[in-house]
């Protein structure tokens, strides 16, 4: 008989984490489970602590190289036998009646995707400062359904709001196979979001759980050293490929949230292209870029506040997780490989 849930958990050189989350995927009180772990080529002791495991539920799949986090959950969902898939990050965990609770509400609604409000706690510290409902603003005290244009439009690159692109839902499996959704591997950064707009597309039933069951773990100083530019450029694309479909072209507030959402990916974009090299030392690029962008002045200009307070709290401070958010507090999105 198939397992009820299958998690499924990408993993790529996070030994120091990877144990947590394994064990708090087989110390669920729902024991009719299976846990998937796909190492993309980790080139540190990832697979020899998930091979330390004796527990017949758990399989560990090895990718010969990195091939991207989307492309390791794809692996998996296509192992998984459970009749819903739950999405495990390898550095984040779950509270143990995590599976239990959501599928016994999915089950009592009839859902197709059900998410919970999400811990959010730092790298090294044992209590959450906050959570995703929370930092949101918006109040949510009993469980609701949402729909494709309260998604998109709560969830706007940079700015407040609800991101439920950052929540990790339970899918049902048969939903899933029925339509063929899988993640996009051409996108490496935000999967989750882009895979929620799938499903939401073809008619999926979700639901928000406000009480928080997953602990998202944010490790300091990560956007420090990375580059934007990648995300926004397949975010630009994605959002792009939705509005090309005629599902959406027939609904005009999806249209006009995804073209707004569009227009901030595009903003942020041209500021980065400026920024960038300029963090590079190639000033004749940056220049280049600023004839092609003149509103950048402007755009620099009411950033600088946010800019400077960053760089004080980052090195001044020494507060690590000063780049851990974007301002207004939205939560980065990982990257898993």
């Amino acid at each position: 008989m198939n397992p009820k849930v299958s998690v499924i958990i990408p993993a790529y050189n996070t030994e120091t984490y990877i144990g947590k989350a394994i064990e708090s995927a087989l110390k669920q009180t729902l024991t009719d489970i299976e846990v998937i772990m796909v190492d993309d080529g980790s080139s540190d002791k990832t697979v020899e602590v998930a091979k330390s495991f004796i527990d017949q539920r758990l399989k560990v799949i090895v990718n010969q190289q990195n091939l991207g986090a989307a492309a390791a959950r794809n692996r998996a969902f296509r192992a998984a036998q459970g009749e819903w898939i739950a999405v495990l990050d390898s550095d984040d965990w779950y509270a143990p009646e995590r599976l239990e609770k959501l599928v016994s509400l999915a089950n009592e609604i009839n859902a197709d995707m059900i998410a919970d409000d999400v811990y959010l706690i730092k790298d090294g510290e044992t209590s959450p400062w906050s959570t995703l409902i929370q930092e949101s603003g918006v109040s949510i005290d009993k469980m609701i359904q949402i729909d494709i244009v309260y998604f998109v439009e709560t969830d706007v690159y940079g700015q407040p709001g609800l991101h439920l692109g950052l929540s990790k839902p339970l899918f049902k499996r048969e939903f899933l196979v029925k339509h063929g959704i899988e993640y996009d591997e051409d996108i490496r950064m935000g999967q989750d979001f882009w895979l929620d707009m799938k499903c939401l597309i073809k008619g999926s039933r979700f639901f928000i759980e406000p009480k928080p069951y997953y602990f998202y773990r944010s490790r300091p100083g990560s956007l420090v050293y990375q580059s934007q530019l990648p995300r926004l450029t397949q975010y630009c694309k994605a959002t792009n490929y939705f509005m090309q479909q005629e599902v959406v072209k027939k609904n005009s507030p999806l249209m006009r949230a995804l073209s707004y959402n569009l227009a901030v990916y595009k903003k942020n974009l041209a500021y980065l292209q400026v920024v960038e090299p300029i963090k590079q030392g190639n000033l004749l690029t940056a220049f280049t870029e600023i004839r092609k962008n003149p509103g950048f002045i402007y755009e620099f200009m009411s950033r600088f506040h946010g800019i400077v307070e960053r760089r004080i709290q980052y090195y001044v401070m020494n507060n690590k997780s000063s780049f851990d958010i974007y301002p207004n507090q939205q939560i980065k999105r990982k990257t898993t490989s």
